[in-house]
C-alpha cells in the first residue's frame, strides 16, 4: 500500500481538490474536513450516491441516497432518550403526543411520550401551555412543534425531545387566525403547516417556520382547493416534499380524497399528487423517508383503512392494511422503520396505540396505551421521514 504525506492538495487552478482514484485507506490522528454548505446549497446534479457533506443548517453530516430520495442525515440516537419504563426502556426514535381532549374532562394540557422501537405504555412528558385539541405538529431531530388547535388558539409551542418537561412558547400562526384542524409536517430545517378552519370558513393558507428558531408563521403558498375541503387533512414528509391528504369543509358536507404536495425548502402553492383510496378527513399521517402512511379517518363514518404512498413519486394511494379499530382524530408518528397511531375517536375517546412496519404491508398490531384517553391530539417524532 502506498503512502502520501501532504499538508495541502489542490487542482491545477488552485480552486478545489482534485479527484483521487484508487485510495482504499485514509488515516490520520487529527481530522478531515468534508464539503460544507447550507440545505439550500445541496448539489442536485451529477451527485454520486454515497457522497458526503456537512450541513450548516442542521449541524450534521449528511449523505446522498440517490435522486429519488435525496440527502439524508446520519442517524443520531441520543443516549438520554428512552431510559424510562414500559415503552421507554429502550433507545431510539421518540414520539411526543399532545393529548388534545379527554372524555369527559374536555381539553387538557397533557403531553405523553414513547419510544417507537419498543412496545408498551406511554409515559407523562409534561404539559402544554394552552388547552387545545385538533392541532398540528412537526419538528426536527431535537425539537417538536405543536401548532394551533381548537381552544381556539393561534399558538405555536415547542418541546425538546431529549428533555422531559413542559412546552415553551414559539410564536403564533402568521395570518392572525385561530386555527383548528391544522396539519403540519417538516424537513430537517422547516416546519410547514396549512389548512384548518376558524368557523365558518376553512382556509387554504400554508405557512412555515424555521424549526430551530422562534417566531410567527410566514406565508408559504396555498393549497389547491381554495377555501374548500381543507379541514383535518393528514400530513407527512420526506426530506424534500411535504404531503397533505384528504380533508373536508368545516361542516363535513364535502369530503375529498385529494393528495397534494409542496417542496419544503421552497415557497409556492401545492401541486396535485393523486388520490386516497377513499374520501375522508380527520386522518393521522406520518412517514419514513420513502413511504407516507395515512391512518383512519371520517367519511362521515369512522373507518379503519391504512393507505400508503411513495413520496418521491406521484400517483394514487394504495391499501396498506387495516387498523385494530375504526378511528378518526387520531395522532400518528414514525421512526425510519415503524409507524404508530393512537388516541382518537372510536367514536368515544380512546387510549389505545397501534403500530405497523412501514416497509411491509399488513394490519396494525397493538403497541400499548396512552396515559389517558385522548381525541384530537397530535404527535411528532425525532426520527420521521423528513430528516
Amino acid at each position: 500500500m502506498s503512502k502520501i504525506n501532504v499538508r495541502n492538495l489542490s487542482n491545477e487552478n488552485d480552486d478545489g481538490a482534485p479527484d483521487i482514484v484508487g485510495i482504499t485507506t485514509f488515516s490520520a490522528t487529527s481530522y478531515f474536513v468534508p464539503t460544507r454548505g447550507t440545505t439550500a446549497q445541496r448539489p442536485s446534479n451529477h451527485v454520486e450516491e454515497g457522497s458526503l457533506r456537512y450541513n450548516y443548517d442542521t449541524k450534521n453530516l449528511e449523505y446522498y441516497r440517490g435522486h429519488t430520495i435525496g440527502w439524508s442525515q446520519f442517524e443520531l440516537i441520543d443516549p438520554d432518550l428512552g431510559g424510562g419504563t414500559g415503552s421507554n426502556t429502550g433507545l431510539g426514535t421518540r414520539a411526543v403526543i399532545s393529548s388534545g381532549q379527554r372524555s369527559p374532562s374536555g381539553y387538557v394540557t397533557d403531553i405523553d411520550f414513547m419510544t417507537i422501537s419498543t412496545l408498551g405504555n406511554a409515559q407523562d412528558f409534561g404539559n402544554a401551555g394552552v388547552t387545545r385539541d385538533k392541532l398540528g405538529s412537526g419538528g426536527d431531530r431535537s425539537r417538536g412543534l405543536f401548532i394551533g388547535g381548537e381552544g381556539v388558539t393561534d399558538t405555536i409551542e415547542f418541546i425538546t425531545f431529549a428533555s422531559i418537561g413542559d412546552a415553551t412558547d414559539f410564536g403564533n400562526i402568521g395570518h392572525g387566525s385561530q386555527m383548528r384542524f391544522v396539519s403540519g409536517c417538516s424537513d430537517s430545517t422547516r416546519t410547514i403547516f396549512g389548512g384548518g378552519y376558524t368557523g365558518p370558513a376553512t382556509h387554504n393558507i400554508i405557512e412555515y417556520v424555521t424549526t430551530q428558531s422562534t417566531g410567527n408563521g410566514v406565508d408559504f403558498g396555498d393549497l389547491i382547493s381554495g377555501a374548500n375541503d381543507n379541514n383535518a387533512k393528514g400530513a407527512c414528509s420526506s426530506s424534500t416534499r411535504g404531503v397533505f391528504a384528504g380533508g373536508a369543509t368545516h361542516n363535513y358536507g364535502n369530503f375529498t380524497d385529494r393528495i397534494e404536495f409542496v417542496t419544503i425548502n421552497t415557497i409556492g402553492n401545492s401541486t396535485d399528487f393523486g388520490n386516497l383510496t377513499s374520501s375522508r378527513s380527520m386522518i393521522g399521517g406520518c412517514s419514513n423517508s420513502t413511504r407516507g402512511l395515512f391512518f383512519g379517518g371520517f367519511t362521515p363514518s369512522l373507518i379503519d383503512n391504512i393507505d400508503f404512498i411513495t413520496i418521491a413519486s406521484t400517483g394514487n394511494a394504495t391499501d396498506f392494511g387495516d387498523m385494530t379499530v375504526t378511528r378518526s382524530r387520531n395522532f400518528a408518528a414514525s421512526s425510519p422503520t415503524r409507524a404508530v397511531s393512537g388516541g382518537g375517536s372510536t367514536p368515544s375517546a380512546t387510549n389505545s396505540i397501534e403500530y405497523v412496519q412501514i416497509s411491509t404491508l399488513g394490519d396494525a398490531l397493538d403497541f400499548g396505551d396512552l396515559v389517558g384517553t385522548a381525541s384530537g391530539g397530535a404527535a411528532c417524532s425525532s426520527g420521521h421521514g423528513g430528516l
